[in-house]
Parts: C-alpha cells; sequence; structure tokens
C-alpha cells in the first residue's frame, strides 16, 4: 500500500516525490512512527494508549518552560521528561494490571490530568525551546533529518528486543493469550507495567522532537497524535484487540499516513478531511478484525464437527515439530 501511494502520489501531485519534498515529509513521518511504537506496544498487550496527547504536550512543555531559553538547562528538563514518562507508564501500568482499571480508563484520566497540568504550568501562553534543541532537530546528519535517524533508531531497538530476545517473546505471549502466559509462570504484571513504560517514553521523546522542530509549540500540541497513532498501528498490522504485531509494519503505516496527508493538503483539503480518512482507518481495521475473528470461530468448529479427524488435526498442532519428523 505504501509503495502503491508513492508511486500514484505523483499523478495527483506534482513534485511531491521531489527531494525536498520527501525531506520535508520525512521529519513528521518520524515522529508519527515514534508515538505509534509506543501505542503499538499497548495495543499488542490488549490495551490503548488514550493519554498520547498529555505526554506528548506535557513533555514540550518541560523543555520550553524549564530551561527558559537555556541550553545549559536542557539536560535537567530532559531528564524531566524521562521521569515525567516513567510516572505516567508506572501509574497506568499499575491502575491496568494491578487494580483493574480498564485501559481506556486509566489512561483516558491520565491524559485529562496530564493536560491540567499544561494549563495550570503555562497560564495559557506557550513558550520557546532552547536553541540547542531547535538545531538538533532541525540538523541533518550526512543529508538525513536526526528526527529521522531517532525514529530509526528507536524501531531498530524496539524490533530487537520484541522480535530477537526471550523478554520479545515473552511480551508477545502475555499480548497473545495472557492465561496461558501466566500458567508459563511469566509475570503479568511485570510486563504489563514495562509495556505502559516503554509507550510513554516514546510518547515523550515525540514530544520533545516536536518541540524542537516547531520551536515554539502550541499547548495541545499533542491533539493530532492519538488517533494518527491508532490508524498506523492498525495499518501496520496489528490487531486492536492484541496479539502479534511488527515494528516495521507500524513504522511503514506512520510513513503511509503521513503522506497520504501531504497529498490531502496538497490538493487543498483541510485537517477535517486527515480526521475523517484516520477514523474510516481505524473503522476498517476493526471490522476486518472481527471478520477475521469469526472466520477462524467458523473454522475451529468446522474442525470441532469433523469427529475423529478432527482430533487427529488438533493432535497434530500439539505434537512437538521434533517428534512430527
Amino acid at each position: 500500500m505504501t509503495v502503491l501511494l508513492f508511486a500514484g502520489s505523483a499523478l495527483f501531485v506534482p513534485g511531491v516525490l521531489a527531494t525536498d519534498s520527501l525531506l520535508s515529509m520525512a521529519p513528521f513521518a518520524a515522529l508519527l512512527a515514534v508515538t505509534a511504537i509506543g501505542q503499538m506496544l499497548v495495543v499488542q498487550q490488549g490495551g490503548l494508549d488514550l493519554s498520547v496527547a498529555g505526554v506528548i504536550s506535557m513533555s514540550a512543555v518541560i523543555v520550553t518552560k524549564y530551561p527558559d531559553g537555556a541550553d545549559s538547562r536542557l539536560l535537567p528538563a530532559l531528564l524531566l521528561v524521562a521521569l515525567l514518562a516513567l510516572a505516567v507508564g508506572l501509574v497506568h501500568g499499575y491502575l491496568v494490571t494491578v487494580v483493574g482499571v480498564t485501559p481506556l480508563v486509566a489512561t483516558l484520566g491520565g491524559n485529562a490530568l496530564l493536560l491540567g497540568g499544561v494549563q495550570h504550568f503555562t497560564n495559557g501562553s506557550p513558550g520557546a525551546v532552547p536553541a540547542g534543541l531547535q538545531r538538533f532537530a532541525l540538523a541533518k546528519t550526512l543529508g538525513v533529518p536526526n528526527t529521522v535517524l531517532i525514529a530509526v533508531a528507536v524501531a531498530v531497538i524496539v524490533a530487537v528486543v520484541v522480535h530477537r530476545t526471550v523478554v520479545g517473546r515473552r511480551f508477545q505471549a502475555v499480548g497473545a493469550n495472557p492465561a496461558a502466559a501466566r500458567a508459563a509462570a511469566v509475570s503479568l504484571i511485570r510486563y504489563g507495567m514495562g509495556t505502559y513504560v516503554c509507550a510513554a517514553l516514546c510518547h515523550a521523546a515525540a514530544g520533545v522532537l516536536l518541540a524542537g522542530f516547531i520551536r515554539t509549540p502550541a499547548l495541545n500540541i499533542g491533539d493530532g497524535y492519538l488517533l494518527a497513532g491508532i490508524a498506523a498501528v492498525v495499518v501496520g498490522g496489528t490487531a486492536l484487540a492484541g496479539g502479534r504485531g511488527t515494528v516495521l509494519g507500524t513504522v511503514l503505516g506512520a510513513l503511509f499516513l503521513t503522506q497520504l496527508n501531504q497529498i490531502v493538503l496538497s490538493l487543498g483539503a483541510g485537517t477535517a478531511v486527515q480526521y475523517l480518512i484516520q477514523g474510516l482507518i481505524i473503522a476498517l481495521g476493526v471490522i476486518l478484525y472481527r471478520v477475521r475473528r469469526r472466520s477462524a470461530a467458523a473454522r475451529s468448529g468446522r474442525i470441532g464437527r469433523g469427529g475423529r479427524r478432527g482430533e487427529q488435526a488438533v493432535q497434530g498442532l500439539m505434537t512437538p515439530r521434533r517428534a512430527v519428523r
């Protein structure tokens, strides 16, 4: 879909594939990718993080208000952002995994508190980031924007951990079948809380980079990344009910949506059309998941009605590969 979109976009918007156009689009795709990766981790666990806007906005406020334009206070501000993300993730993870609060309610409440904090600390007036952060966010390394390099680094680290380590396999097991993971002595609380912490760190990183890229971020700077992040996860192939997902698919989903938004804006459509597209993508993802789930249930029913043949099929699925060979 992404390849076809880029190939066909030149037919509707001439010059959209020019180098300057692609370089101007890449930072926004990178920021959305970092946000979507954090959302993907939560969705894989069968949850949904609605605190994206609050974490991004509060992170932007911290790196603008605390340094007060001084580069010497930028590092302490970044540490405060990391502590904020850690606290938010731990609270959300505790409420969901220990207390048993629904992820939507827990993260939506956290989002409201964060946005209230943004208004309280700023008195309704945005600030400017230090010049050092702006230079880093706008700079390029070997012709590639730094924001893109950060997004690639985050994607590679998360992909390696999730798909190539024992911790990642246990993480996927918790999302695919919590009961089976618990029976295998995997701590649901530990992995659940770790998931929300990692997601909050991704959202906070996106907020810092976005603030540096814009220089004077608005107080509601994170609002546009909630639906977009969920849509990127859906396009990337992760089911909203949890289970398996891929970091590469999520990154491609973010790239797809960003390029689609560029085309929509170039054709003269407004932000409302972008929200409509994102909403339709999410709705389509939910519908496709329900269709696939019903189809799988129907196939399971046919196996059950198959008598002895069905039993043999199930036994074959449960038999270790070494024994089959």
